[in-house]
């Protein structure tokens, strides 16, 4: 059963690389493979409560993740509607710089921001902000080294990936070691990746006389909202703190920019120059699209640890009782396999199977579970979200653009972490 379980979900990765082949979008590949392995798997198996209780579980993970998403996206959209972006673009553009030069600055915002409020969120802000600087081919080099940045940003701090919050909720190290061990070799990871991504870039993309004549100004209750809507990216770790999950943090925060933009908006001595906004426009520019690929994704990988498929993977690649070099090769090749399988039921899984206290190997796990899937498109929830929001990336497009890139800096990554590790 695990087995053709497996064929199925590699035809269905595959049907959704070709996506543009076949004229079907991918949501709707990834959401009928999810409904065929969970109908397969209920056909087959005799333990209904056993399914029931795995559906119970993806669904509430799933739930969190998706209503994450979706706050996010309306607070990006709120931040577009009031400019914020086009602000911004004319601020950095009368600074004089080139494609390259803005590639890097927003690469290292990138990498630094998601550490602070997770690299998801960050994808979902910057992929905006490279938007309003750059077309073409060069938005697709800018947009794949987002989601390298982010992620290797994510991979350093105890909140910047779902993953690194897993191990450090199941004690695998203190925040203060996974930055500390983290930090270099996920700088290794975008320095290398940034130099690679940058040789790649054409000529400037930018429309330098509409930048020029541009004057964008915001109003006192504009610059307001603005306000509360970054401060609202700062909540979901106080949430966190809190003992709440996450989304929680987001969703007060939208209820909070929702009812200040009322305010402005019913308030005579802001209404002539507040901008306006009308909540049922602001919901239909969401891509739901992505958000329902990423719902099949999720279940289409949670049908495979249903089936022990990835159990069956991380017990491969450590075994029983594995020797140091094993269980730093086995996080390598897991890290290369979450750019195919989603990295938190792998990650779950080595948490029960990876036998070490060593919370220098546990970092090492992190780094290579929450940059490994920056190596394709659909590997990260970052890949996936930036995929969404630019539709010219393409899994072939970021393939040739973005894989390269982000495989040398894995490797380099790696290699500072093992030259960390012989000398402390």
């Amino acid at each position: 059963m695990a087995l053709i379980a497996s064929i199925i979900f590699v035809i269905g990765y595959i049907l959704i690389t070709l996506e543009h082949y076949w004229k079907i979008n991918k949501s709707i590949t990834a959401t009928a493979l999810a409904a065929v392995l969970w109908g397969l798997i209920a056909l087959t198996s005799p333990a209904n409560h056993a399914i029931e209780e795995a559906l119970h579980t993806i669904s509430a993970e799933t739930f969190s993740l998706v209503v994450f998403l979706l706050a996010a996206m309306t607070l990006v959209e709120i931040l577009v509607h009031y400019r914020f972006f086009d602000l911004l673009r004319a601020k950095l553009f009368a600074l004089g710089l080139k494609d390259s030069a803005q590639l890097i600055l927003i690469a290292v915002l990138t990498f630094f921001l998601s550490a602070i409020i997770d690299n998801l969120t960050t994808t979902i802000v910057m992929v905006q902000i490279a938007r309003r600087f750059f077309k073409g081919h060069n938005l697709l080099v800018m947009a794949g080294m987002i989601v390298v940045a982010a992620n290797a940003g994510g991979a350093f701090s105890p909140v910047g990936d779902v993953t690194t919050i897993m191990l450090w909720l199941a004690g695998k190290f203190t925040a203060l070691e996974i930055i500390l061990w983290a930090f270099l070799p996920a700088l290794t990871i975008l320095a290398v990746s940034m130099f690679l991504f940058a040789k790649q870039l054409k000529r400037d993309s930018g429309d330098e006389a509409l930048v020029t004549n541009e004057n964008v100004t915001l109003s006192a209750s504009d610059k307001v909202v603005i306000g509360m809507s970054f401060v609202s990216f700062v909540l979901p770790p106080l949430a966190h703190i809190a003992g709440l999950p996450p989304f929680m943090g987001l969703m007060l925060g939208v209820g909070l920019v929702g009812l200040t933009i009322g305010w402005f908006s019913n308030t005579a001595k802001h209404r002539e120059s507040h901008l306006s906004m009308e909540i049922e426009k602001l919901l239909g520019k969401l891509d739901i699209t992505s958000l329902l690929f990423f719902i099949g994704i999720l279940f289409a990988v949670g049908a495979l640890s249903f089936l022990g498929v990835l159990d069956f993977i991380s017990s491969s690649l450590f075994g029983e009782d594995p020797a140091i070099s094993r269980l730093i090769a086995g996080s390598v090749l897991l890290g290369a396999f979450s750019a195919i399988l989603d990295n938190i039921p792998l990650t779950a899984a080595a948490i029960d199977i990876l036998q070490t206290t060593d919370p220098r190997l546990w970092v090492l796990l992190a780094i290579c579970v929450g940059t490994g899937g920056s190596m394709l498109v659909i590997g990260s929830a970052a890949g996936v979200v930036a995929m969404g929001m630019v539709k010219e990336l393409t899994f072939t497009n970021f393939l040739k653009i973005a894989t390269i890139p982000a495989a040398l800096g894995y490797a380099a990554g790696i290699g500072v972490w093992y030259i960390q590790y012989l000398l402390f």
